[in-house]
């Protein structure tokens, strides 16, 4: 089956599941997921499932991408940080609705894969950091919408901290990946106001980055006035 008529599947498949932002249809289509998928798995890029990338990282399965994007509000105004960059496959969907995209990785290999493929694929929006996603992204916050794309045991505190008032944080929270909850977040005046999305499975959110690397470091993506 050419990659065609599997994007349109997908997205069929898509809409049968609930998803229905024409916003985010048209990100998950225009945005090639062979290219975040690594080559022994290539073949089963538009099929509806996660698919290891290394690091005992996945590729989450494109129904929870679009669940999370659509759950985040996102538009072309919005500056969104994520939490757990991975392969970069929901960095460059959520590249294609917003107007800036942060995304910290822990594991450096993985960012630079990403990295990679964001310059290929000239998504120039995209900022990229290498560090402990725990801790957010300080220097750039406030942020009006955050994901977080791995399973935390609770509400983490500094990304709390860093969502602005008004502002929607999507995250899956859970003690083990057996009883994760997607849920939003929505901070106001008077505190947080929590939403029940969906039960789902993701891999752990964990403090600090490997080896005991110092310090974090940040690569830039030159930004262009539109989105690529």
């Amino acid at each position: 089956m050419m990659v065609a008529s599997r994007k349109i599947r997908l997205v069929m498949e898509l809409r049968r599941a609930g998803i229905a932002d024409t916003d985010v249809l048209s990100a998950i289509e225009r945005i090639p997921r062979e290219a975040f998928t690594p080559e022994s798995f290539r073949h089963q890029a538009y099929e509806n499932m996660a698919i290891p990338i290394g690091q005992g990282q996945t590729l989450s399965q494109p129904q929870v991408v679009a669940l999370m994007t659509q759950a985040l509000r996102a538009s072309r105004r919005t500056k969104v940080l994520e939490v757990g960059t991975g392969s970069g496959y929901q960095a460059a969907v959520l590249s294609r609705l917003c107007r800036r995209v942060y995304t910290i990785e822990r594991f450096k290999e993985l960012l630079q894969v990403a990295e990679a493929r964001f310059t290929e694929l000239r998504l120039h929006n995209i900022t990229t950091r290498h560090g402990d996603g725990w801790k957010g992204w300080r220097e750039q916050a406030p942020f009006v919408r955050i994901m977080v794309t791995a399973g935390a045991g609770g509400r983490p505190g500094a990304l709390v901290d860093q969502l602005a008032e008004g502002g929607l944080m999507v995250l899956p929270v859970g003690r083990t990946s057996r009883d994760q909850a997607l849920l939003r977040l929505t901070r106001t005046a008077d505190g947080l106001v929590e939403e029940h999305l969906s039960d789902v499975r993701f891999v752990p959110l964990v403090e600090g980055v490997p080896d005991d690397a110092v310090g974090l470091t940040s690569g830039f993506i030159q930004r262009s006035e539109g989105l690529a």
